[in-house]
């Protein structure tokens, strides 16, 4: 059963399409073109694997190259890999843009397995819990040639999840969860 709500259907039909369009966000509209491709270039630091490739064309994300990039973001300490949150990929893409460049992303940190997690928590106070790694939903990261406070300002201004700023470690900490930063 659904309830219907007669004076916001008039509304919407008063409005038509253009005039309902003007309240959706131009960033929400832009992140929902079907057409294009978005492609990522990735080196783990600590296997010296690099994996580049397309992973969106036409609105689709492709599969294998998700699979290839969750491979190379593993736990390197137990050999697990986990999937990785899409929007992470995303949000990634839109950082190079925000930064004008497609250099390749060195990874620092993918997913931690919970073992993983709990050995770094042992040894450094800046590592949470609940950590959103252990979700695939985080990447510790650098891009060479790009200042690292340059990272953590355009990721700031996406506004599409957390920014965590670690100059003396050399990395920027993003992830998909709630806007914050530290």
């Amino acid at each position: 059963m659904s309830v219907v709500c007669p004076a916001r259907r008039q509304l919407l039909k008063g409005l038509g399409g253009v005039a309902l369009m003007s309240f959706i966000p131009a960033q929400a509209m832009a992140s929902r073109s079907t057409r294009g491709r978005r492609s990522l270039s990735f080196y783990n630091i600590h296997t010296g694997e690099r994996e580049d490739g397309i992973y969106w064309l036409d609105g689709q994300y492709d599969p294998d190259m998700l699979s290839s990039f969750n491979h190379l973001l593993r736990d390197h300490r137990q050999n697990l890999q986990a999937p990785m949150d899409k929007r992470l990929f995303d949000y990634l893409y839109q950082l190079q843009q925000q930064l004008n460049t497609d250099k390749e992303i060195h990874v620092i940190s993918g997913y931690r397995s919970p073992k993983t997690n709990e050995m770094l928590r042992a040894h450094s106070g800046g590592v949470a819990k609940k950590s959103f790694h252990m979700s695939g939903m985080a990447m510790d990261i650098a891009m060479p040639g790009v200042k690292l406070s340059h990272v953590r300002n355009a990721a700031k201004g996406l506004k599409l999840g957390g920014v965590g700023y670690y100059p003396k470690s050399g990395f920027v900490h993003i992830d998909c969860g709630p806007v914050r930063s530290w």
